[in-house]
């Protein structure tokens, strides 16, 4: 498939992804733990992995994961230019959270990760199965 959109383009898209404060993610998680009156998240954590939330007392460890960069099945895609360097990006970014999952872990913390696309259907099981209401 032919990308839509020219080399610069397209690096000034990727370019305007922040890790952080993002729509589809954070902020729509956000409204999720306001609907269902979800207390004691903390933002801007230290922790090992850097979570987007973090419960404090219950010591749970979320992480609002892209599935794009994250490389979950609902999406499948991979750019047709360089497509080598973005499955092993996406490859590398899949080792490095099971790492994150494991590390944390030996710290006493349970962690839970979301999928955007989950999010934006506001399924919940998750947080719920955590405890976390």
């Amino acid at each position: 498939m032919i990308d839509s959109f020219s080399k610069q383009q397209r690096s000034a898209v990727m370019r305007a992804v922040k890790s952080k404060g993002n729509r589809s993610t954070e902020i729509a998680l956000i409204k999720i733990f306001r609907q269902y009156h979800i207390t004691g998240w903390r933002r801007n954590s230290s922790l090992i992995g850097h979570p987007d939330f973090v419960f404090p007392k219950a010591r749970i460890a979320v992480f609002a994961d892209g599935c794009f960069w994250h490389g979950h099945t609902c999406r499948n895609v991979t750019p047709a230019e360089n497509a080598e360097y973005w499955q092993a990006k996406i490859k590398r970014n899949q080792a490095r959270d099971r790492a994150v999952v494991r590390a944390l872990a030996r710290k006493g913390w349970k962690t839970v990760r979301l999928w955007e696309c989950e999010i934006k259907q506001g399924k919940v099981r998750k947080l719920k199965a955590a405890g976390l209401f």
